[in-house]
């Protein structure tokens, strides 16, 4: 049937036949027998390079609108990917190529070669094309738009993370800033304590010395030794409220005897003061474990702050200060059996953010756990530190 192309693209029945397929699609479509010679080609596709018809029929379609890459330099015939659909026997569709008009001017251009068989001879091939210029246009401005979402994404992040970096260091100078005003205030308290046990105190204990020396001079008379009597209870109380004083501003335990002692005094005072129920738990591995005097001031406060808020608004009746170690980690929880509460994504008292900010100086974690009506669990991690204490 296909045995001489040229023949039969000039029959006449077959060539209205042929004419009218051609024309019914959009696309350019051409025939070239074997040596490259246009043996049809449609109406639309002789538009777009420029050509009547007639003009293009019998001409060496490669020299006429395939010669030339799009930077003008030559395409040898051999190097031809539409003839390779008779030369190897397949088919190939190409994008990246261009195609040229009579005029001189390229289009970009989208086609695809595929071999005319007759039987198992290949007699030819058919070429179907498209100006795919809009196309080109698109993927280049959405080339463009990527790459300048790309560089905004980039810039963007790189602000981002100018923004974070600064953000940290300022949380770090915070942190800093923290540490050091507790540090401050805890050596404060250590000069005030210092300065009303030196003064105070001792101006209070020579007043009794000196009341109780005048009532066993007056002992005679019953009137000024009930005064005096007042006088000495009055004298007792200051004392009393002194040393309470003094303990609150800086337990003197803690200087002397450490952590573990003195949480047990606190407990022991805390369960004097409010009458809840108190117990505490410290096994001999963790009384052994000495954390520096700035931790241990630390620690001591955020348990001192906990217990204020279990009195003030727990409404518990008893408390559990529990030290353990886990591993290498000291863990310290404070648990009591009070009314609970619905605990914040973010602290926002200045009693909670003290201790998360005290707990995040030591290098540590703080959780507290609770739920309404299920009382409150404050737990405070220190990672590594038994094992660094006791090696």
């Amino acid at each position: 049937m296909f045995a001489n192309l040229h023949n039969l693209s000039h029959h006449a029945a077959w060539r209205r036949q042929l004419e009218m397929i051609l024309e019914s699609t959009g696309e350019g479509i051409y025939g070239i027998d074997l040596k490259g010679r246009c043996i049809f080609i449609n109406e639309t596709g002789a538009r777009m390079l420029g050509y009547t018809p007639d003009e293009v029929l019998g001409r060496p379609m490669h020299y006429l609108i395939h010669h030339s890459h799009a930077d003008e330099t030559l395409m040898p015939v051999h190097e031809c990917r539409i003839y390779r659909a008779f030369q190897e026997g397949k088919g190939v569709r190409v994008d990246d190529e261009v195609l040229w008009r009579r005029d001189g001017s390229h289009f970009p251009a989208e086609y695809a070669s595929h071999p005319i068989r007759d039987g198992d001879i290949v007699v030819g091939a058919v070429v179907t094309f498209n100006d795919i210029t809009e196309r080109k246009r698109t993927e280049m401005l959405l080339h463009e738009a990527r790459d300048l979402l790309e560089r905004r994404v980039t810039e963007r992040t790189a602000e981002l993370t100018a923004a974070h970096d600064h953000l940290r260091q300022s949380h770090e100078a915070l942190r800093k800033l923290s540490a050091h005003l507790n540090s401050v205030r805890e050596e404060e308290r250590r000069h005030v304590a210092r300065d009303i046990h030196d003064d105070l105190g001792a101006a209070l204990t020579a007043l009794q010395l000196d009341v109780n020396w005048l009532r066993q001079r007056l002992s005679g008379d019953a009137s000024l030794s009930t005064k005096l009597d007042g006088m000495l209870d009055v004298g007792s109380h200051a004392m009393q409220a002194v040393r309470r004083i003094l303990n609150d501003l800086r337990p003197g335990v803690l200087d002397h005897l450490g952590l573990w002692p003195a949480l047990e005094t606190l407990l022991q005072e805390f369960q004097r003061r409010s009458g809840l129920s108190c117990r505490y738990v410290c096994p001999p591995e963790v009384e052994r474990c000495r954390l520096g005097r700035d931790a241990e001031i630390a620690l001591y406060r955020i348990v001192q702050e906990v217990l204020t808020n279990v009195s003030r608004h727990a409404r518990a009746s008893s408390v559990q200060v529990d030290a353990s170690a886990e591993g290498r980690d000291l863990v310290l929880r404070i648990v009591d059996n009070g009314q609970g509460m619905r605990v914040p994504l973010q602290p926002t008292s200045f009693g909670l953010l003290g201790m998360r900010e005290r707990t995040l100086a030591l290098g540590g974690k703080l959780d507290i756990v609770s739920e309404p009506g299920e009382g409150t669990a404050v737990i405070l991690r220190l990672p590594g530190v038994i094992a660094g204490e006791n090696a």
